[in-house]
């Protein structure tokens, strides 16, 4: 689903040339859970070695970078925030919130409820593999 941050040091230093187009479009803030003032991380939710852009990656706190990449370690009230995530103007930001809603949707009522009145064009929901 999700790279592991760090994990390809070559990648990495690609993705690190979106930093100011991401800052910019976060306003310094993790676009998933909305808070400030913590280091932040590129996760690129769609990797396409020919065609990447800032588009294909999201910003993310320790917190939330940790819980993708860990399922073991979800802690589902810090998901709530994906109230407003799941309503991003940013497709990637959609997607992430999409695919950790329906991992919570198992486990979690509130998340599959959100999920089930969520409008999704094809794209996104080709893009988050929402289609089964």
């Amino acid at each position: 689903m999700v790279k592991r941050y760090g994990q390809n040091p070559l990648r990495q230093r690609d993705l690190s040339r979106f930093v100011k187009d991401l800052v910019r479009r976060s306003r310094s803030k993790c676009e998933l859970c909305g808070c400030s003032g913590e280091k932040l991380s590129i996760l690129e939710i769609f990797h396409d070695e020919d065609m990447t852009d800032a588009n294909q990656c999201i910003f993310v706190c320790k917190t939330c970078l940790e819980q993708i990449i860990y399922p073991k370690k979800t802690v589902a009230s810090h998901w709530r925030c994906l109230n407003n995530a799941i309503w991003s103007e940013v497709p990637a930001v959609q997607v992430m919130a999409a695919r950790m809603l329906k991992r919570l949707a198992r486990v979690e009522h509130w998340a599959g409820e959100l999920l089930e009145e969520t409008y999704f064009d094809s794209e996104i929901k080709e893009w988050a593999a929402l289609t089964e």
